[in-house]
């Protein structure tokens, strides 16, 4: 078959990052601590909106954690339902550390995409616990987007970009190539039959 001949689903599944918080602002690993977004966040939140007002959507679902559901809320969707799966990769011993913190405490450099986080506070997830998270939620989303619907995602950096690793067939692991802003709206579907990025890091009056 001819590549001209393929018909592609025209599915998406939309990706949008919280806003500013004041851990995300100074680069701290902000997992299952929730806090509220800062005034700058609240506001680009709110444009991220503008990004995603004019289309239909078939889906909408929010990370629990109050930084994902009040981005939500402001950029035009308060009743987004709330999944658990979107929740942040769990920081485990390093929430709330930067990555030279967590670097120099340990001797070496470090990143989470190779070395996941170990037991603190909370139980840390590993690069393969967060890849089957992905593959859970993808396992369900996917034949829906394929289906040609249009499903919206508000949830966090570490894990959106661990999901789209995921859709393109890299693991969780792949994430470590995606930059992702706050506020960003990134897009996910397909080309000749296979699961692409169709846009990404989208941040409007950036």
């Amino acid at each position: 078959m001819k590549d001209e001949d393929l018909t592609d689903p025209d599915g998406r599944l939309v990706l949008v990052r919280h806003g500013e918080t004041e851990w995300s602002r100074t680069g701290r690993h902000t997992g299952l601590t929730d806090i509220p977004l800062t005034e700058t966040g609240a506001y680009k939140a709110e444009l991220a909106g503008t990004l995603l007002a004019t289309r239909h959507w078939d889906l909408v679902l929010t990370s629990p954690l109050e930084r994902a559901v009040e981005t939500a809320a402001r950029a035009g969707y308060p009743q987004a339902e709330i999944e658990p799966r979107l929740v942040e990769w769990d920081y485990g011993a390093y929430e709330g550390l930067t990555t030279p913190e967590i670097s120099a405490r340990l001797g070496h450099d470090w990143t989470i995409w190779q070395a996941g986080a170990p037991a603190g506070a909370t139980p840390g997830e590993t690069v393969a616990q967060v890849t089957a998270r992905a593959e859970s939620l993808l396992d369900e989303l996917r034949p829906r987007v394929r289906a040609g619907e249009q499903v919206l995602l508000f949830s966090h950096s570490h894990f959106l970009r661990a999901l789209a690793g995921t859709w393109l067939g890299l693991t969780a692991a792949g994430g470590r190539y995606f930059v992702l802003g706050t506020s960003a709206v990134s897009e996910l579907g397909f080309e000749h039959g296979s699961e692409v990025i169709t846009q990404w890091n989208h941040v409007r009056g950036r």
